[in-house]
């Protein structure tokens, strides 16, 4: 749902000469026929014209655009997982909307810090006015350096706001490498591409901590 359109480029997917999303939510084509299968996973792509939608759809509904959207094929899959932008406008909306939970990955900088009480914002409306089960599953902290100071006074502050606004602050934390831009760059999964790097080990550890809340 990023009009960035980077994680459909990082996993291989056809950004030309293949429906997207974006054919999708304009009632162009089933979402069926706009999976792709790619060497890592199977993927409905971005488009840069998702950038477009918040002109072009102004009707009463246009938040439940993506949930109804994958209702066909929720049954053939035990997750999808959706790439929200990190802009607070209605794709966004249209995932928290169409989503069970939300995971929040937060760059251990002030930004991204600030950020997160806006996100809080859009989260409540979205549970108030669309979607009353959503839940957040909690913040994961990425590009993290434990060795630098500032990466742990972040965690802090991250851990005082997660208190504060009752949501969970993962234990792992993602460590910052190469190794992740060059797996994106090579489009393979990171796992494939260098099994016993530290940050990709992270991301295993993060799978086990999701597994054991029970999200």
């Amino acid at each position: 749902m990023d009009p960035q359109t980077n994680l459909s480029f990082s996993m291989g997917a056809d950004l030309r000469n293949h429906a997207s999303i974006y054919d999708v939510l304009k009632g162009e084509i089933k979402s069926q026929f706009a999976i792709q299968r790619t060497n890592v996973t199977e993927i409905i792509s971005s488009s840069v014209l998702l950038s477009s939608l918040e002109l072009e759809f102004t009707g009463k509904g246009r938040e439940y655009l993506l949930r109804d959207a994958l209702a066909p094929i929720k049954a053939q899959y035990d997750y999808i997982i959706i790439d929200a932008p990190p802009a607070l406008g209605i794709l966004t909306v249209n995932s928290f909307t169409a989503a069970d939970c939300i995971l929040v990955p937060m760059l251990s900088d002030i930004f991204s810090l600030q950020g997160i009480s806006q996100f809080y914002e859009t989260f409540l409306h979205v549970r108030q006015s669309c979607n009353p089960s959503l839940f957040v599953a909690g913040i994961v902290l990425t590009k993290y350096n434990p060795r630098a100071r500032l990466s742990q006074e972040i965690r802090q502050t991250a851990q005082l706001i997660s208190e504060d606004l009752h949501i969970p602050l993962f234990d792992t934390s993602i460590r910052n490498s190469i190794v992740l831009s060059e797996a994106q760059a090579a489009q393979k999964d990171i796992i494939q591409y260098s099994p016993r790097n530290k940050a990709v080990n992270d991301y295993l550890l993060l799978a086990d901590e999701l597994i054991r809340r029970g999200i």
